[in-house]
C-alpha cells in the first residue's frame, strides 16, 4: 500500500467496498518496466483497469495501449492516445469493431485464424497484423486456456496469406499467463518464435515485430521474480534467437502496470463458526467473487490482507463474499489466517488489488452495486 493511499483511507475513509488506487504509482511501474526492457514498446493492457485517470497518465507518457474491444479503443482515444499507438489485440471481433476501430485510425491487430483474417482484410485493408500462437503456461498462477491463439504451423500458413490478402504481416505474438512466475516461460516462448521467423523468412515473409504479450508478477502473499530478473531473461533469449538482427518488441503489461497501485477497502459483514468447536471462523466481507474478486477463482490469485488487529494473536479461516451464492467463497485451502479479535464491522484492506477487480464486477448480482472508484 502506497503512502498516498494509506493516507486517503485514513483521513476520508470511504464507503466500502471500494478501491483506492495510486495514480502516481502507475507512473513509477511504467518507468520500472522501461528501464528492465528499453528495447520493447509498451502496451498497456487496457481491461486490467480502464480508469480514465490511468489511461490519461499512461498516454501523457507516451504509453500505447493493447485494447480488447472497440470500446476500449474509444476510451484510449479520449483519454488522448493517438490511434497508431492502439492495438487491437483480441483474436475474436465483430467485423463492425474492426471497420469502427480502422475508420478512427487503429492499424495494429491480432488474429489467430483464416476468418479472422478475411474480416480484417475486407475491413482494415493495408493493417499490420500479427498472428497468436499458442504456447505453455507453466508458471502461471493465472494460466490461460486454449481460447487464443493456434499451433506453429498454422500462424506460418496465416501469414503467408496475410501477405497475398494485401495485409502487412508485421509479426507473431504469445502470452505465457498472466502473473508469470517462472522465466524460463518466455525464453522457451521466445526460441518458437525465432524459428518461426526463419520459417517465414525462407517464405518470402519478412516480419518484424514479437508481441511478447503479458505476465509480469506483482507480490502478493508471495515473492516473485522482479521486473530486472525477467528482462534480462527476456533480452538474452531474443539475443540467442535472433542474434544483432533483433525484430522490434511489444510487451503487454497490465497487472504490472496497476496491479499494487490499488487497494480494495472492505467491511467485515460477518464472524462465525460451522460449530461451537470447529476453529475455522467464516469471515464474511462485503466485497466477494462477483463484486470484484474473480480471480480468487480455484484461489489461483491470492491477495494479501490488511487488518486493525495485525500482530494479535490468530487463527485459521476461510473467507467469503457477502451474495447468496455458495460459489463465494474465496479462500477455504489456502490456508489463511486473521486476528481472533476480527469482528463485524472491522474494516480489512485487500492489498495489490488494481488489476482485474472493477472490470470484473458484476452490475447488480444480488442487487450488490459495483465497487466505488477512486484515484489520487
Amino acid at each position: 500500500m502506497t503512502p498516498k493511499v494509506a493516507r486517503y483511507l485514513r483521513d476520508i475513509a470511504p464507503a466500502t467496498p471500494c478501491l483506492v488506487l495510486d495514480v502516481d504509482r502507475v507512473e513509477e511501474n511504467y518507468r520500472r518496466l522501461m528501464a528492465a526492457m528499453p528495447l520493447a514498446r509498451i502496451y498497456y493492457a487496457v481491461k486490467a483497469n480502464p480508469a480514465a485517470p490511468v489511461l490519461a497518465r499512461l498516454a501523457g507518457l507516451g504509453s500505447s495501449f493493447d485494447a480488447a474491444s472497440l470500446e476500449e479503443v474509444e476510451a484510449c482515444l479520449a483519454a488522448g492516445a493517438r490511434p497508431e499507438a492502439i492495438s487491437f489485440g483480441n483474436t475474436v471481433k465483430k467485423e463492425s469493431a474492426i471497420c469502427a476501430a480502422h475508420a478512427a485510425g487503429v492499424r495494429m491487430y491480432a488474429f489467430d485464424s483464416e476468418p479472422e483474417l478475411r474480416k480484417l482484410a475486407r475491413s482494415a485493408p493495408g493493417a499490420r497484423v500479427y498472428c497468436r500462437i499458442l504456447v505453455g503456461n507453466d508458471g502461471a498462477e493465472w494460466p490461460l486456456s486454449r481460447k487464443f491463439g493456434c499451433e506453429v504451423e498454422m500462424a506460418k500458413a496465416l501469414m503467408v496469406q496475410a501477405g497475398e490478402l494485401g495485409l502487412d504481416p508485421y509479426g507473431i505474438s504469445f502470452h505465457v499467463g498472466s502473473q508469470q512466475t517462472r522465466t524460463g516461460a518466455y525464453e522457451a516462448a521466445i526460441a518458437r518464435v525465432g524459428m518461426l521467423f526463419t520459417d517465414l523468412r525462407e517464405a518470402g515473409v519478412n516480419l518484424r515485430m514479437v508481441n511478447l504479450g503479458g505476465g509480469y508478477p506483482v507480490r502478493y502473499r508471495s515473492e516473485v521474480p522482479a521486473i530486472d530478473e525477467i528482462g534480462d531473461a527476456i533480452m538474452g533469449a531474443m539475443v540467442q534467437a535472433f542474434g544483432n538482427a533483433l525484430p522490434e518488441m511489444v510487451i503487454e503489461p497490465g497487472r504490472f502496470i496497476v496491479g499494487d497501485a490499488g487497494v480494495v477497502s472492505s467491511e467485515v459483514v460477518l464472524v462465525s463458526r460451522k460449530a461451537e468447536n470447529d476453529p475455522v471462523r467464516w469471515v464474511y466481507l462485503d466485497i466477494g467473487r462477483f463484486g470484484g474478486l474473480a480471480e480468487t477463482e480455484g484461489e489461483a490469485i491470492k491477495y494479501a490482507f490488511r487488518t486493525p488487529h495485525d500482530g494479535d494473536a490468530d487463527g485459521p479461516v476461510t473467507i467469503a463474499g457477502p451474495t447468496c451464492d455458495s460459489t463465494d467463497t474465496l479462500y477455504e485451502k489456502s490456508n489463511y489466517r486473521l486476528p481472533l479479535a476480527l469482528e463485524s464491522g472491522d474494516r480489512i484492506e485487500l492489498l495489490s488489488t488494481g488489476a482485474y477487480v472493477t472490470t470484473y464486477a458484476s452490475q447488480a448480482f444480488n442487487g450488490f452495486r459495483p465497487l466505488a472508484e477512486h484515484y489520487v
